[in-house]
This record gives C-alpha cells, structure tokens and sequence, in this order.
C-alpha cells in the first residue's frame, strides 16, 4: 500500500477512544490503559484533528461525553479493533485451530450451572481458546453484544438486552425452597395460595425478582416479602434456618445450603410456565470461528430438564 493511501489515525488512537467511552473520564481510561492522562488527552485531540471532527466533549467536573459523530466512531472502532485482534489472533495458531479470546456474558444464578460443562469441555477441546467470564445481570449486559465487549451471553429469556441471535439451551418451571422440617416439605406439590400468608426470602436480581412477583400477580395475589436478598445462595441458606421460603429456577444437585441446613424442591401446582434459558450472541458482528464453535459446543451438552 502507499503511504499516501494509509489512514492519518492509528489502532492506538482508536483503543484510546473506546476506552475513554467505557470509562467515562479520562483519568479512568488512563488508569485502565496504564499511561499518563495526558498521553490519553494528547491521543484524542490527534484522532480528532486526523478526522475532521469533535468526537468527544471533556470537562474536568463532568467527565467525558460522546458527540454524535462519536457515537458512530466508537462503534465502528470496536468493530476495527475486533478485527485488528482477530488478524493477530489467527496467526497464532496452527491450521483448523481455535486461538484467542471469547469474552462469555453469564446471568450470576445460571453460572453455577452453565460454566462448570462449558469451561471444562469447550477448554479442554480448544486449550488456546482464552474464555474470559463476565458474571452480568441483564441490565449490565445491555449493549455489550452489540459492542463486541462480551461475545456470548448465557441468560434467562424473559428479559434479553436489544435484539440478539439466539438459541434455547434448556428450559425449567420455578419451584418452592422450604427448610427440610417445613411441614411443605413432605406434602407435595404447593400452591401459591397457600404461601401469600407466609414470608417470603425474595432473590432480588432482574428478572429473577420480577418473574417472581409476576407468577403471584398472574393468580391475584401478593406475596408477603421479609427478606430481598442478591444471591441464589442467600436465598436457600435463609430458607435453610426457617425464615421464609423461597422461589427459584436453578435445581442444584447438593440439598444443603452453604451453613449445612437441608433444604427441599417443590413444584408449585397449577403448574407454572417454565422459564428458557437462552444462548445469545450479536445480531449486528458475524460471530468468530472460535465464537460460533463454543456455541455449537453449548447447544449439544446434556443441560438439566424439567423433573
């Protein structure tokens, strides 16, 4: 290529800007890239001049903001530096072999159950494969497909961030945890009904708390909520010392809570409408090989089902 015909702006410059936007502020984009604020400013100001336009908006109270023009800039520099990596990428590895980085997005409840198979096959048949995880709920996902920071997402399909490609891994209905001297331990499916009066240890994480809610609401009713809590863990080891029930959609295979207390698993009755678990990826970036192969790997394991 001649030299006339290169770009006037560098990868650099470009990192620089998708860093900044993450980040907000110059000082965090400097404090994540490890150089000085001032080789940040300097970085900008040069990708600006290069193009022709203002990209950004600093100010010292305020921070860092995107003009329009930025906007577009940013979102096609991600799709550059994705790019830029994967050329480097794939001349690291020999022929027909899967090399470099799959950033995976993971709800927190599925992880325990979705990561485990999937680290240890996928990673085992790909060793140069780097699985990087992002434990995120669906609002922290929102827009990161799309921007290439996360590759792949493992979540619920009641609430899934923009519009992404997607396939159903599995699905299971929400059942009752009560503590194993419960007398709804031995008794049976459980109706709703029979729960409002007692208290509820509710897991307060987007969807999970919202889907809980709803099943209530879809039959008139309101639960009584003592406890929210932000952990699938929480949950079972407040239910496991007696303060309240829970209702969850994960079935671990261990019947005790973290403290040792046993805890038990009851359909509720009328039965509810499961909930899908969704593999999902960018509608907008054509996955990488690697990508579409961890893909392929997840939708063909034996994922639980429904008892």
């Amino acid at each position: 290529m001649d030299a006339l015909d290169a770009p006037a702006y560098t990868l650099r410059q470009l990192s620089f800007l998708v860093c900044a936007a993450d980040e907000g502020t110059v000082a965090g984009a400097a404090a994540r890239l490890h150089v000085s604020s001032s080789a940040v400013s300097d970085a900008l100001s040069e990708l600006e001049r290069a193009l022709g336009a203002q990209l950004t908006v600093r100010r010292r109270a305020r921070g860092l903001s995107l003009t329009s023009t930025g906007v577009e800039v940013v979102a096609r520099a991600r799709a550059l530096l994705a790019q830029s990596r994967e050329l480097e990428s794939s001349l690291r590895g020999a022929p027909g072999e899967l090399v470099g980085p799959i950033t995976i997005g993971c709800y927190p409840t599925l992880a325990p159950t979705i990561l485990p198979p999937l680290l240890q096959g996928f990673g085992a048949a790909h060793p140069r494969v780097e699985l990087d995880i992002l434990e995120a709920t669906h609002d922290r996902l929102e827009g990161r497909l799309e921007s290439g920071q996360v590759d792949v997402a493992f979540i619920y399909d009641t609430l899934i961030p923009g519009e992404p490609q997607r396939a159903k891994l599995f699905e299971l209905p929400a059942h009752v945890v009560v503590a194993a001297d419960d007398p709804l331990a031995t008794g049976g499916p459980v109706r709703l009904e029979d729960l409002v009066e007692r208290d509820l240890i509710l897991l307060d994480a987007p969807p999970s708390s919202e889907h809980t809610l709803s099943l209530f609401s879809a039959r008139g009713l309101t639960p009584r909520v003592r406890h929210r809590v932000q952990s699938y863990e929480a949950v079972r080891t407040l239910v496991g010392r007696g303060l309240g029930y829970g209702i969850l959609v994960q079935r671990p295979a261990n019947e005790a809570s973290y403290e040792g207390y046993r805890v038990v698993m009851q359909e509720i009755t009328p039965a509810v409408r499961p909930v899908g678990i969704d593999v999902i990826w960018s509608a907008s970036r054509e996955p990488t090989q690697r990508t579409r192969a961890l893909i392929d790997y997840a939708r063909s394991l034996p994922w639980p089902q429904p008892r």
